[in-house]
């Protein structure tokens, strides 16, 4: 793969990773128009589980058990994270905000500190995923919570530049794990053993695994249409197709690339119709993708797919990066729910993957990754060479 240029290698190679103050202040200031547009007085924004993208994005620690942060214009953000063995961490990387432990509980903690700041019932808004408990407490004091989730996804879907460089590194990271897959991928080698392959091409640089999932059939007799969620013990054979979508991440900014590879054959001609139909959905897709698009033409671009007898499994586009965001589509024989009405917008990353597929459901292919939408199409956020590959 190309060298990183060098501002890439910078935030690479930093101890940390940091985003600008002005990057951060940028943030700040979109977030705490939220409640001030939804007449609230107060923000509340919480994770768990290494879920819950507000908390970094706010204040640059990734969530690890439970983190549950307190904003309030003006002033610096209080932020309760669980165990306590992760709060001098959490001191080091939320350096702008005011951690601490949690306790027993830290949403108790953050009703504690709403109070001591006076927030009134019916007036608190939440970014973030709760659990009924967590609910239960928040309601109990403040009655009505209001959900502000929806607005907040709005704010992830335009990428700022530094955001983008970040999608690069995760971007980066894909590239070399797909090329490794292509490399090291042979007959006797376990689904498990495909990602092993996967994940020890930036695990050492700082990459952390996000999904690697494989489809591995026989391409005469085909029985999946789509990668699975989870890996089994079957092992890769002459004459096998592997369908993979790879996503790994620089701290919570992915990329994701998507591939098929034929092994030990050329693939039969049903697998070469589905993959030249698919490369055709891509190239489609991405002639229409720029701002001011409506997402009904890019699924009207997708047409090829029925076009030529074929359809779908997997959803064929989707917002990335901060989550999987809007827009969701399918294609037109396997709808995604309704089409959204909003166009797209320069500075939106999105994932283009036709995962075209017999009708039957017993073959199907996959290719596509993130590229970043721009004023007059898009830029490819990946090198990873297309096409279906033979190894």
């Amino acid at each position: 793969m190309a060298a990183l240029p060098d501002r890439l290698r910078r935030i690479l190679d930093a101890e940390y990773p940091r985003f600008s103050g002005a990057e951060m202040a940028r943030r700040r200031n979109a977030v705490e128009a939220l409640p001030a547009t939804s007449g609230l007085d107060h923000l509340i924004y919480c994770g768990l589980n290494r879920t819950g993208s507000a908390v970094q994005w706010l204040t640059q620690w990734p969530v690890t058990a439970e983190a549950v942060g307190v904003l309030w214009p003006g002033r610096a953000d209080a932020l309760f994270v669980q165990y306590f063995n992760h709060v001098p961490l959490a001191r080091r990387l939320a350096e702008h905000a005011d951690v601490a432990w949690g306790g027993d509980s830290a949403i108790r903690a953050a009703v504690a500190a709403r109070e001591h700041r006076g927030a009134r019932e019916g007036r608190v808004g939440v970014v973030g995923p709760l659990t009924f408990d967590q609910h239960a407490v928040l309601g109990a004091r403040f009655g009505t919570i209001v959900n502000l989730n929806r607005a907040y996804v709005r704010l992830r879907m335009i990428k700022s530049a530094e955001e983008i460089d970040w999608l690069r590194l995760g971007a980066w990271f894909c590239d070399r794990a797909v090329m490794a897959l292509r490399d090291g991928l042979k007959p006797g080698l376990t689904e498990r053993e495909l990602g092993d392959l996967v994940e020890r091409a930036y695990v050492a640089d700082g990459g952390t695994n996000v999904i690697h999932f494989f489809g591995v059939t026989p391409m005469h007799a085909p029985e999946r249409e789509v990668p699975a969620q989870f890996p089994s013990t079957r092992r890769v054979q002459h004459g096998d197709v592997v369908v993979t979508e790879i996503a790994a991440a620089f701290w919570d900014y992915p990329g994701q690339v998507l591939r098929s590879f034929a092994v030990g054959a050329d693939p039969p001609s049903l697998y070469r119709e589905l993959h030249a139909t698919a490369d055709a959905a891509f190239d489609a897709i991405a002639a229409v993708l720029r701002d001011g698009a409506m997402p009904a033409q890019v699924i009207a671009a997708s047409g090829v797919i029925e076009d030529a007898g074929f359809t779908t499994c997997d959803d064929l586009l989707h917002g990335y990066g901060g989550g999987y965001l809007p827009p969701i589509l399918g294609s037109r024989s396997r709808p995604a729910g309704a089409v959204p009405h909003e166009p797209f917008r320069a500075g939106m990353t999105v994932v283009i993957q036709p995962n075209v597929t017999t009708k039957d459901g017993r073959a199907g292919v996959q290719t596509g990754e993130l590229v970043l939408v721009t004023q007059d199409g898009i830029e490819r956020l990946h090198a990873a060479p297309r096409g279906f590959g033979r190894v």
